[in-house]
């Protein structure tokens, strides 16, 4: 007599041990860096052996691919921009992306969990990124991009950065926003260029510690199912970072990282969702993880769902740190259109009214003739 699929099924579940079904229970993890900033981003990663996730590199850049370090290297749209870059126009960027997608499928294919980095205002970032993210969702993984957008005066970058936004929302789960204009809260006075690694180091570090709380044993676990019901559909969302000392290490953590959220937002208590992760020293105590949690729990909406994890470091003794996501927020720079060029000058002297110079007579007179 013929077995039934069901009893086969559960023969087969069985038959397993705990630790394999553990094993087959983690989702498999897959990092994108869209352009020159993903790249840059990944090849970070890929210096830190980020552990229970595939790394990948995608530009339509060679020269700059050549030097990206990554598991794998993916270049986008050979026949659009032959290798040279979409010299920063996105409309290039989702064509490469696109003529690509049979080589972008293979290489996510079976992924649960799929993170999207780039930095928007160029071409192959702002273009391509929309189009990987969808690509990703459909095939059924939960996904979440983490982006930059451009200061205030790169005015042509900005506008190029908010369609780039509007699109990216549309295509993901949920898109972690870091602008560059409030990575002074973070960076300080340094120059340029370190401010920017910053950033990149930030982005960076979160995937990774979301990545290795998911798939690797940790003391207080991130639950891949809870990630996907904060982040499903959350739209735009900001992230904080915090860090503590001493006796007061988990309110001072927690409440910087909530202080110094690196995106314009509105009132925190029509937030959707929260993700917290902590990193601590081996003194770190599952109280301190529950109070975090509930600080931020006191923070936002009543009704907002919220995960969190936590991973000991030893080099991180008498320390904490915490960084929050939170999801489902209300953005001005998505809600509210953007300034004119000039209003981002500053005013110098008085205003003065300028009234328009009256016509001359001549003009006049030829206005009134009807010949």
């Amino acid at each position: 007599m013929e077995k039934s699929v069901e009893e086969i099924v559960k023969r087969a579940v069985s038959e397993k041990s705990i630790e394999d079904i553990a094993r087959e229970a983690i989702p498999t993890i897959a990092v994108l860096g869209i352009g020159g900033a993903g790249s840059n981003i990944v090849s970070w990663m890929k210096e830190k052996e980020v552990s229970g996730a595939k790394i990948y590199a995608l530009n339509t850049d060679a020269k700059h691919l050549s030097i990206t370090k990554a598991d794998k290297r993916i270049l986008l749209g050979f026949q659009v921009c032959a290798g040279l870059g979409c010299g920063g126009f996105p409309e290039q960027g989702s064509k490469a992306a696109e003529e690509s997608s049979d080589e972008i499928e293979r290489a996510i294919a079976g992924s649960g969990l799929v993170f999207i980095t780039a930095g928007l205002g160029g071409g192959t970032g702002t273009g391509a990124s929309p189009v990987i993210a969808k690509i990703a969702k459909d095939m059924g993984a939960l996904t979440l991009a983490v982006i930059t957008i451009p200061f205030q005066v790169e005015r042509a970058r900005l506008v190029k950065a908010k369609e780039g936004l509007g699109r990216l929302v549309e295509s993901c789960d949920a898109v972690i926003v870091i602008d560059n204009n409030r990575l002074r809260k973070v960076a300080g006075n340094l120059p340029l260029s370190e401010a920017f690694g910053v950033a990149n180091e930030l982005i960076a570090t979160f995937i990774k510690n979301v990545s290795e709380t998911i798939a690797i044993p940790s003391l207080v676990n991130l639950d891949f199912a809870d990630l996907k019901a904060i982040m499903t559909g959350s739209g735009v969302c900001a992230i904080g970072v915090g860090d503590g000392m001493g006796d007061t290490k988990v309110e001072d953590s927690v409440q910087k990282a909530l202080n110094t959220q690196l995106l314009d937002i509105g009132d925190l208590k029509k937030c959707e969702g929260a993700l917290v992760h902590i990193e601590g020293g081996d003194d770190m105590t599952l109280e301190d993880v529950n109070r975090a949690g509930e600080i931020v729990m006191g923070t936002v909406s009543p009704t907002a769902r919220a995960s969190w994890g936590a991973r000991v470091n030893s080099k991180m003794q008498g320390a904490m740190r915490a960084t929050v996501v939170l999801a489902g927020v209300e953005s001005p720079f998505l809600v509210e259109g953007l300034s004119p060029f000039g209003a981002l000058r500053p005013k110098v002297g008085k205003e003065v009214e300028v009234l328009e110079k009256p016509p001359a007579e001549e003009e006049v007179k030829k206005k009134r003739r009807w010949w």
